[in-house]
């Protein structure tokens, strides 16, 4: 089971297949960072994002997750504004359950 709730029927190929890979990334936490992210922003994403958010996907768990959790300063290459947008999608500023 992957966790999506966001069908793909209405994709093209490749945000399909980068849909699939955001949800399957190999931590379960990262799972659900990037594809709840990917639920949420696929159909959306231009092109150069997509080309971006793909290259986020590359990067290895534990490095993505530490710059996600500002644990460890982000590459400033990898600092784009796909990755901010990533970034600031998981963030919460109050409790969830107020």
């Amino acid at each position: 089971m992957s966790g999506t709730t966001r069908t793909s029927a209405d994709l093209d190929p490749r945000r399909r297949r980068t849909l699939f890979r955001a949800w399957h990334r190999g931590m379960r936490e990262m799972d659900l960072l990037m594809g709840r992210f990917a639920d949420a922003e696929i159909g959306a994403l231009s092109e150069d994002d997509l080309t971006a958010f793909e290259a986020l996907i590359e990067l290895p768990d534990r490095d993505l997750l530490g710059w996600l959790t500002g644990e460890a300063a982000t590459p400033s290459n990898y600092d784009t504004p796909v990755f901010r947008r990533l970034k600031a999608f998981h963030r919460h500023d109050s409790p969830i359950h107020s």
